[in-house]
């Protein structure tokens, strides 16, 4: 069973972008309908980042949001899956690779930091098509078993390399930062217990993950935040790339703090395309109690 999914997934790949994002996009839409979780979870999430400020908006983003998601889940079968050429010929532009390329000359370690935002995969595969040094990701096996293979071989392609979400890889990880490589890391999934510290987002503590502003505050590093914004359907995508505008303290609260309110930035951008149906503001079981006072302003 689990080669003949893995066949289905291929074959979606091969659909033209606009084939393939359209099927996404109605996929969305129904699970919204069909799945109450998903739907309760996209509403509740947006909700609680002050979205539905504005009831006809709030409304339309509901749709919208759930309809990115599907396109999302659809153009992961390219990312995994397609050649490179193939990947690349999608992004159509690239905003802020001038720094990036400073900082490879530089002999600098690269952290790209990219939230659960537009075609990540994608704009991930992209970067790594373009970097003359390896690039390595995190990586913790899915729920669905038989996708981990495929996951695996499209994040290898590219001079990529993919590292496991444990104290093992987060060595590996550091050891490649400190020979002038590159990682990426999405800060926005919730970490176990004792892996986090609960820190504002959108206006509320969300348990989050200190990785990040640990590997943003080793020495020689430059850290870039980056994501593959969705343009028309059919049409690709746009890679934009932006350096931290505050450099890192070395006090891990006000860091990773300084790395969601960056995120938040990018989300802003472009809601509409934010995996909202993921329960970014859960309490993971076995995290400390989450604060009970305001959250502070900036």
């Amino acid at each position: 069973m689990s080669n003949l999914l893995s066949a289905l997934v291929w074959l979606i790949s091969r659909l033209p972008l606009g084939a393939l994002q359209r099927i996404g996009w109605v996929s969305g839409r129904l699970a919204l309908v069909l799945s109450p979780r998903f739907g309760q979870k996209t509403r509740n999430s947006l909700k609680l980042a002050g979205f539905a400020e504005n009831a006809p908006d709030y409304r339309r983003l509901i749709r919208d949001s759930a309809a990115h998601t599907g396109m999302s889940a659809l153009e992961l079968a390219a990312a995994w899956c397609q050649d490179t050429r193939r990947v690349a010929g999608m992004v159509r532009a690239c905003q802020g690779w001038d720094a990036v390329e400073a900082s490879i000359a530089a002999g600098r370690g690269l952290l790209f930091i990219t939230p659960h935002l537009g075609a990540y995969d994608i704009a991930g595969r992209y970067l790594a098509s373009r970097l003359p040094v390896p690039l390595t990701a995190m990586f913790r096996p899915p729920k669905v078993k038989w996708l981990q293979p495929l996951m695996q071989r499209g994040r290898i392609r590219d001079n990529g390399n993919t590292a496991p979400a444990t104290p093992a890889g987060v060595r590996q990880i550091m050891k490649a930062l400190k020979h002038g490589e590159a990682t990426i890391v999405l800060p926005d999934q919730v970490p176990g217990s004792g892996e986090g510290l609960w820190v504002p987002f959108f206006g509320q503590w969300a348990y989050t993950m200190t990785l990040a502003s640990r590997l943003g505050e080793m020495k020689d590093v430059d850290t870039y935040f980056f994501y593959g914004r969705r343009l028309q359907i059919g049409e690709g995508f746009e890679v934009r790339i932006r350096p931290l505008s505050v450099p890192f303290t070395g006090d891990r609260y006000q860091d990773t703090r300084r790395i969601n309110a960056e995120v938040e930035a990018l989300v802003r951008e472009a809601p509409e395309q934010y995996l909202w149906g993921y329960s970014r503001f859960k309490h993971p079981a076995g995290a400390d109690e989450r604060p009970t006072t305001d959250v502070p302003l900036e």
